[in-house]
């Protein structure tokens, strides 16, 4: 099944919906089931299926409860949408080796979503670990215009 452009990016947005509301049932309607997550942002993380994207995102929302995502941009070409997005939480749980700091961050990240037969098949996802951390309090903040 073929499908456009904007049907493409009609499913990526979809997809960033569920996540945002926490249905996390909806995937099952636009994701496939041998879904792949590529990030070396996490690279512990290993993501090769429906289920398992499930079961990362219920950890994220353990960590991050009010956590949201929000597009910027999305562009598609052929079979891919690539996401550029705003992603804000506060840590209210463990995350790693790093405890919960009660606080709020905002960071940018970028995504490319490769759609097959109607459904999400893969996702590469990538963002700055360091400067989530340091807005989190795990590390210590880099002044402005410092290099």
């Amino acid at each position: 099944m073929r499908t456009t452009a904007e049907q493409n990016k009609a499913l990526a947005r979809r997809f960033g919906e569920a996540m945002n509301a926490r249905q996390f049932d909806l995937l099952d309607d636009i994701v496939a089931s041998d879904f792949v997550r590529h990030c070396q942002a996490t690279p512990q993380v290993d993501v090769r299926s429906l289920r398992g994207f499930k079961e990362y995102l219920r950890q994220d929302a353990t960590v991050f409860p009010d956590s949201i995502q929000t597009p910027k941009h999305l562009l598609a070409d052929g079979d891919l949408v690539a996401v550029w997005a705003t992603y804000e939480g506060t840590q209210r749980g463990q995350m790693g080796p790093f405890p919960p700091s009660g606080r709020k961050m905002q960071l940018e990240f970028g995504a490319v979503l490769r759609v097959e037969n109607g459904m999400i098949a893969e996702m590469w996802v990538t963002w700055d670990n360091m400067a989530a951390l340091a807005q989190l309090g795990h590390l210590p903040a880099v002044p402005s215009g410092s290099s």
